[in-house]
C-alpha cells in the first residue's frame, strides 16, 4: 500500500531533496507540493494526503497554522513538522498543534522518512527524537544543571561577546567555546542564542535587569 505525502517548504531545493529520498521508498509517493501556507492548506485540505511534510517558517506565516488547519480537517492525516529550528519551544508547539512528529531539518532522510511512516501509521501518536530529553527539562523543577565553565559562558553570552571574545575571556580555544554553546542549548532546549537568553532567566539563571550590578 502506497502512502502519498505532501511536501509544503518554500525552498524548492528542500523539497527536491526531500522528494528524492520519499522517491527511494517502494511504499512513498509525493503527490503535491506547496510553498506557502495558504496553498498547503488548500491542497492539502483537496487532496488529502496521507501524510504531510511541513516546514515551520514560510513566507505568508507559520507553518503552525497548516498543521492546525489540516487537523481539523482530518484527524487521520499524518503531519510531520520539520525545521530547523528545533527547540524544546518548537517541539511543544508542534505537539499542542496536533502534528505526529518532529523532526530537524539536520536529522538523516532516513530519520525524515521514518517519521512518515510513523505518522501515517499512527497520525495521533506524537514522536520525535528529543521527546523524552524535552520533557525532562520541562519537568525539572530546578532547570537543566549548568557546569560552572557553562555557566561562565551563559553569562557572557548575555553580555553580547561572540565566540572569539568569550574564548579570549576565558582563554580557551574557539572549538571549546562552540562545544560549551552547543551543550548549553542542548540543556536548555534552546536552537539559538536569543532562546537560551530566554530560557535561562526564565530559569532563573541569569539575573533580572534590577539584580544586575
Amino acid at each position: 500500500m502506497t502512502i502519498t505525502v505532501m511536501l509544503a517548504d518554500d525552498h524548492e531545493l528542500i523539497r527536491e531533496g526531500l522528494r528524492r529520498a520519499f522517491e527511494r521508498e517502494d511504499d512513498l509517493e509525493v503527490v503535491a507540493e506547496a510553498a506557502s501556507v495558504a496553498e498547503a492548506i488548500a491542497v492539502g485540505c483537496k487532496m488529502t494526503p496521507d501524510v504531510s511534510i511541513v516546514d515551520l517558517r514560510l513566507p505568508d506565516g507559520n507553518g503552525l497554522d497548516i498543521v492546525r488547519a489540516l487537523r481539523s480537517h482530518s484527524v487521520d492525516m499524518g503531519i510531520v513538522v520539520l525545521t530547523m529550528y528545533a527547540g524544546d519551544t518548537q517541539l511543544f508547539d508542534a505537539l499542542e498543534a496536533g502534528a505526529s512528529a518532529f523532526v530537524p531539518k539536520s536529522a538523516p532522510a532516513e530519520e525524515i522518512v521514518a517519521a512518515a511512516r510513523h505518522a501515517a501509521a499512527a497520525p495521533q501518536s506524537f514522536t520525535s527524537a528529543d521527546l523524552a530529553e524535552a520533557m525532562k527539562r520541562r519537568m525539572s523543577p530546578q532547570g537543566p544543571q549548568l557546569s560552572p565553565r557553562e555557566r561562565e559562558v551563559l553569562l557572557l553570552l548575555a553580555d553580547g561577546l561572540g565566540v572569539s571574545q568569550i574564548s579570549r575571556q576565558l582563554f580557551i580555544s574557539d572549538s571549546t567555546t562552540k562545544t560549551h554553546i552547543s551543550k548549553l542549548y542542548e540543556k536548555l532546549g534552546a536552537a539559538n542564542r536569543a532562546q537560551a537568553l530566554m530560557t535561562a532567566l526564565k530559569l532563573g539563571l541569569l539575573p533580572q535587569a534590577d539584580e544586575a550590578p
